[in-house]
Order: C-alpha cells, then structure tokens, then sequence
C-alpha cells in the first residue's frame, strides 16, 4: 500500500502544533495543541487552566476516566507528566522518578492493565545538545501501583512508547538512534522489562518519532524530518507507507547527523511540507481503517484511508 498525497484528507483548522493524536470508538479526535493543551476537533477550543509559563504538551493519553495525561516537553517549567481533569485544571503527576528531573517528558502511554509508560527524552538541557547519535541518556519510567520507576535506559532520545497488542512487548522510537526497538515485559511481582531488541533501523533523512499498529502485528512509525510514515513488518523490513519528502532537507540532515548533529532548525525545516514534520499516527473509524497524521508544524490533520486496519488501542471505548 502506498498513499499519494493527492489521496490526503485534511481535518481541524488554526491548530497548533498538532503532535499527538487520540482516537476513539464514539468517533472522538483528540489533538495536543501548544494554545489549550488537548483540542477536540470539531469542537470551540477550550482553555486549560494552570498552565506554567514554557509548558509544551507533547504526546498525551486519554485515562479510563476520560481525563487526559500530558508530556510536557517544557524544560523551562520543568517537564514532567501532568493530567487535564474534567474542569480543565492543569497539574502535576510526576515531576522526578528514581531522583532524576524529568525535563524533557516526551511521551505517556496507558496499556491495557493501565500502566502508565512515560519516556524521558534526554537528561540534558537544552534537549538540542542531544540530537546526535552520541548521547544515550533517555529512559522508559513505569508508573503503576508500585510507583514510578525506571525501567529502560540508555535511550537515544527516547519518543512514543507503546505496549504491544499482545501484551508482551514495550516498543520504543529512539529519534537520535534511528532505531525501533523493543522490550519484553516481565511479569514476575514487580512488572520489570527485559533486554533491548532492535526491530528495525532508519536512514535516508528518518527519524522515528510516534509510532502504533495494525491488525497484522507490524509497526506504523512517523518520521520527522523525511515526513515519512513507514510500516514495519514483523520481520523488521520497513516499507513507505506515505511520504512528502524534501531532498535538500534530508540531505542537509543527513550531513549534519554524520558530524556534530542536528540544530533545532534542522529537524523542524520539514514542516514546511504538506505533512508539517509528520510526528504521529492513529487509527480510528468505525473499522480502524481510517489513519490520522500529527505533525510538528501542520494547521490540520492529514488523514486516508488504509488498506490495513489498526490494532483496536486500550483507550478505543474509553
């Protein structure tokens, strides 16, 4: 399956920052939004009350109380997961594990035992200094009714993390690693993780960002920069879904990555594209066939229609 950009369809309007997408079973999209934080498309956008100075809603996930958690990847208010309850009001969940600040909270997850998986993207400040192959710094913290842990570290810039439909992996995009790699969960009285696999790795301007999955147990992975989204199989081979790429921008990361590493500019030069810096993926419609784009820099969500449904996620009835 290959989509052309002629076969995108575009939904929401003046958003800002778009970087994560929540659908669900009801027919519900979520976005994070830079101006109120989680935005309802179709819906007059809603203040969220409480938000420090700096704060920056990154990825976010819908609470089977139909609240909403938030990584804030704002090192200047101090990162950390945060929650928007019913009446809007902004405030802290975690804001250190295991005695390291999270700074730079890039992502939450909730599976379906709701365990809540937070990746930290970086331990340095400014988060820029880590956008190298060089520094291996993030990590995975697990929060469940034994707290909140590290779990996995030495991360090349931990992103999104999800647990698998079957319940036995933790996948991760590791940006500056350009690799999708994997865990295995661990079950044995303290839920632990095991040893890291490497399921697929990137080149040619990708640099993994969100990811989720199909029905037929491969891996739909966002890549900014090259605004790619590519699927990868079981067998770890990756093949291009969609993409709106930009030679010069890819070649000049590409140049950039091979010595000191990228600047700030040089990652958000794709939102210029169609796709804006695509950083995310989700499924929904009636069937799951539906498949709905976030991005770094886009107004509006670009969405098609796929071949392949996608796994029905822990939050669909939410």
């Amino acid at each position: 399956m290959h989509i052309q950009l002629h076969d995108l369809n575009f939904l929401g309007e003046n958003l800002h920052r778009p970087e994560s997408v929540i659908a669900t079973s009801k027919g519900e999209l979520f976005v994070s939004d830079h101006e109120c934080s989680v935005h309802q498309l179709g819906h007059p956008k809603q203040p969220v009350h409480g938000k420090p100075e700096g704060f920056l809603t990154n990825g976010i996930a819908l609470t089977p109380e139909r609240e909403f958690l938030v990584a804030n990847l704002g090192t200047t208010c101090g990162g950390g997961l945060w929650k928007i309850d019913h009446k809007r009001q902004l405030s802290p969940v975690v804001m250190e594990v295991d005695g390291v600040p999270m700074s730079s909270t890039n992502f939450v997850s909730i599976d379906a035992a709701g365990r809540r998986w937070i990746s930290m993207s970086t331990r340095i400040i400014p988060r820029t200094l880590s956008f190298n192959a060089h520094v291996s710094d993030g990590f995975i913290a697990l929060m469940d009714e034994q707290g909140a842990r590290i779990v996995a570290d030495g991360i090349t810039f931990t992103n999104e993390c999800r647990v698998d439909p079957t319940g036995q992996w933790l996948y991760v995009n590791e940006t500056y690693g350009r690799r999708l790699s994997r865990y295995p969960i661990i079950e044995q009285g303290v839920c632990k993780l095991g040893p890291k696999e490497v399921i697929h790795t990137f080149s040619d301007g990708n640099f993994p960002d969100g990811l989720a999955f199909d029905c037929e147990g491969s891996v739909w992975v966002a890549c900014v920069v090259s605004n790619r989204v590519i699927r990868v199989d079981k067998n770890g081979q990756g093949h291009i879904v969609v993409e709106d790429l930009n030679p010069t921008i890819i070649a000049n990361a590409e140049t950039k990555f091979a010595g000191e590493g990228l600047t700030f500019e040089d990652v958000y030069a794709g939102t210029v594209q169609t796709l804006g810096n695509v950083s995310s993926v989700a499924f929904g419609g009636p069937d799951l066939k539906t498949v709905y784009l976030g991005s770094l820099g886009a107004k509006r969500i670009a969405t098609f229609q796929s071949t392949i449904a996608g796994a029905q996620p822990p939050h669909w009835f939410y």
